[in-house]
């Protein structure tokens, strides 16, 4: 059984300019100026909660993103049309940034471990807009766009497998 934390109440004077701003953000559950400094000093909080949390970490850079793919939500739903790459890529900076606001590095096995996940994150996009390259058309507002920048990619990947069937034969 959780007991709920008290409400404390917090008097400060801030710059016109900054209460403007806070008076006209958007704020996803927060109407009033005191319901928007609890929304983000909680968001304050996970951030620096999250320097030792990979899950705290994404949640706080998915809420950092959240206007953006609030945003495409809105194109996907007006337009019709979704960008599969661009979720991905969104989705992989975010995972990304987590491990990194995340991690610890105080040993060299740690940072094997970072480096490792980091590297891991990254293929698995590759290995995403590979699969987008397989149509002719790639699930994004621009069609072409995977196609269009994949070229260096594939030779590299072309001379990688060369030499590593010279090496082997």
């Amino acid at each position: 059984m959780s007991i709920s934390p008290t409400m404390e109440p917090l008097s400060a004077r801030i710059p016109s300019d900054l209460y403007l701003w806070l008076a006209q953000l958007q704020v996803e559950g927060a109407t009033t100026n005191s319901d928007k400094l609890r929304v983000l000093l909680s968001q304050l909080k996970r951030q620096h909660d999250g320097a030792f949390d990979f899950v705290t970490a994404l949640a706080w850079c998915r809420d950092l993103a959240a206007r953006l793919r609030d945003a495409l939500a809105t194109l996907d739903n007006n337009a019709g049309q979704h960008s599969e790459v661009l979720a991905q890529s969104i989705e992989h900076v975010c995972h990304a940034m987590a491990l990194v606001v995340s991690a610890e590095a105080g040993s060299i096995e740690q940072a094997r471990q970072l480096e490792d996940a980091l590297v891991r994150r990254s293929f698995a996009l590759n290995e995403a807009l590979l699969r987008q390259a397989m149509t002719p058309a790639a699930a994004a507002f621009d069609p072409a766009v995977v196609s269009r920048h994949m070229a260096t990619t594939l030779q590299l990947a072309t001379a990688i497998d060369t030499l590593k069937g010279a090496r082997n034969g």
